[in-house]
């Protein structure tokens, strides 16, 4: 077969993107949102390019799985200071206009890339990859240096010291299987010094193979005794790739690494509850809501804070609130949601104790205030929504004397209505383009089309799936302000939030129970469930213990010290 030549026209300027392997439905909204967020306009600044496959190795593969993806730009507006994708400091002015957008800057707001390489080369295998850097005009652009910037530390191309780094996705090979794959490409002759580190140019070769949903090998290498599998060692790959690293001055190869996201992870945070959202998809979350420095963001269901905590490290300002005041007060004054705050130097956000589902009565709404709504909401799995009200028909009168510090009974809040009114509060308050992102539970019967709650005034930009259990995923949901709020029509945003009405609303509430029934039907489900309950009184015994004897040690250190 002969060699691909990924450059169409002598103008084009190729990026190959590597995402991680999870979240893989997130990889295209994530990152169509960041190249909106900085002005990137897709199909006229740039477009995505089908990535290369060999046909006949692929008949089962599902081609969406592949952690890659192909962007092209014009070199002419990499050269004419449009874009830039200088490796040196990505907050620098290092070109002469103002306006100069810093691609390496732009996507390293992506949480899942991995990596981003100015591609040279691309085959279904190394010697054709080989072919298609001879043929291309990569190598004489690099000595030219015209795209490398023209920051002070740039160094000549005869100076520049060099790497070459092999990548072998879910499989291992040795030093000299690796040195060999390196010396394919000895024709490239850098004149600069091999430096294996901090070295100026970082290039790399990546040999891609088919990947299941974990990210291991379909068909791995080794077998688990390490032994070489020759069927599948003689496989060809899917495609082969050589270019450019950018970035590694100041992120490295590997973009995530170095404890860039693992700094925030719910593990080392002083106050979590059992709801809070991972950091990982908090990160994404906001960056689907194009949060950035100065936005006003907003969660209505604040609980512990993860989602807010994310939309403060982006630099926004945090406003939160919650009907639950325990949650928003915190367990001490060591765990609460500020403490996490200071945890990161951020400073405190603005929580208020309210209702979303009252939100027009107690607060105004006649000037649109916010750029983002964020939210995870409450939607009766691990934790029932409540609204305010009693059960009760009648309940007593709060005495005046008691208003200042009453906390006002609540009631169930059923999701379909938490949903209802989270649509109808962002259109009323965020800002004309503002983005609402949430995340909404669905079971298998869940039909995007048909079963996702609607609003006049939001368009529907992505929708992004987590599978959770085999019946059970959720759905991260982003939405764009396109039309003013008409205080009017309330009634009737409400009623068409659910466009099949009571049905579609349905497959949103009552989870809980829906799962417990599937659950039921599995095998051994009443000596499981009774093992658990088991499992849960002991806990609870123990702890109940360890408190009771940690109340009796301080009663007697105290009563020793009234001895003296």
């Amino acid at each position: 077969m002969s060699s691909i030549n990924i450059n169409n026209t002598e103008d084009e300027y190729n990026l190959l993107i590597e995402f991680v392997h999870k979240h893989l439905d997130f990889h295209d909204a994530e990152i169509k949102s960041i190249l909106d967020m900085h002005n990137i306009k897709l199909g006229v600044d740039c477009h995505f390019k089908s990535l290369p496959i060999d046909q006949s190795n692929t008949t089962s593969y599902n081609s969406t799985r592949r952690p890659f993806k192909l962007l092209s730009f014009s070199f002419s507006s990499i050269i004419d200071d449009q874009f830039s994708v200088c490796d040196g400091n990505i907050d620098e002015k290092e070109t002469k206009k103002d306006k100069t957008i810093n691609l390496v800057s732009s996507l390293s707001r992506c949480t899942l890339i991995r990596s981003v390489v100015e591609l040279w080369g691309v085959g279904i295998d190394i010697d054709d990859c080989v072919t298609s850097i001879k043929n291309g005009n990569a190598l004489q652009r690099h000595q030219s240096g015209k795209h490398l910037g023209s920051i002070s530390n740039t160094k000549k191309y005869e100076e520049r010291t060099w790497k070459i780094y092999v990548h072998t996705l879910g499989s291992t090979h040795t030093r000299d299987e690796q040195n060999d794959m390196r010396s394919k490409f000895s024709f490239l002759s850098f004149p600069g010094k091999v430096q294996m580190k901090d070295s100026d140019d970082e290039y790399l070769f990546i040999k891609e193979v088919e990947l299941d949903n974990k990210g291991g090998a379909v068909y791995p290498r080794h077998s688990d005794s390490k032994q070489i599998i020759p069927e599948n060692d003689s496989r060809p790959p899917l495609a082969c790739y050589f270019g450019r690293v950018l970035g590694t001055s100041t992120l490295g190869r590997n973009w995530r690494a170095n404890n860039r996201l693992e700094q925030y992870s719910l593990k080392k945070r002083a106050y979590l509850g059992p709801t809070s959202m991972d950091s990982e998809l908090s990160l994404i979350m906001t960056n689907l809501a194009q949060i950035r420095k100065g936005s006003m963001a907003f969660d209505p269901f604040v609980g512990t804070g993860s989602i807010l905590l994310t939309a403060a490290l982006r630099g926004a300002y945090a406003f939160g609130t919650d009907i639950d005041l325990r949650v928003l007060r915190g367990r001490s004054q060591d765990e609460n949601i500020a403490t996490n705050f200071k945890q990161y130097g951020l400073p405190p956000p603005e929580l208020v104790r309210s209702d979303n589902a009252l939100y027009d009565r107690q607060y105004r709404n006649h000037l649109p205030l916010f750029d983002a709504i964020v939210t995870d909401p409450p939607y009766g799995i691990r934790a029932g929504a409540r609204r305010t009200g009693s059960r009760k028909e009648s309940v007593r009168p709060i005495l005046d004397e008691h208003r200042h510090d009453h906390v006002a009974q609540t009631r169930p809040y059923i999701v379909s209505d938490v949903m209802a009114d989270l649509l109808n509060v962002a259109a009323m308050t965020l800002k004309m383009g503002g983005r609402l992102v949430f995340v909404i539970p669905s079971m298998l019967d869940f039909n995007e089309d048909e079963d996702l709650p609607r609003h006049e005034c939001l368009k529907l930009s992505s929708v992004c799936y987590q599978p959770l259990q085999t019946e059970l995923g959720r759905r991260t949901v982003t939405m764009v302000k396109i039309k003013e709020y008409d205080e009017k029509k309330r009634s009737q945003y409400l009623e068409n939030t659910w466009v099949n009405g009571a049905e579609s609303a349905e497959k949103v509430a009552n989870l809980r129970e829906r799962l417990l029934e599937i659950a039921k039907l599995k095998p051994n489900y009443a000596e499981k469930a009774a093992a658990r309950k088991q499992k849960r009184k002991a806990n609870k015994d123990a702890k109940k213990k360890a408190k009771r004897e940690q109340q009796e040690g301080i009663t007697d250190g105290k009563s020793q010290w009234n001895s003296y």
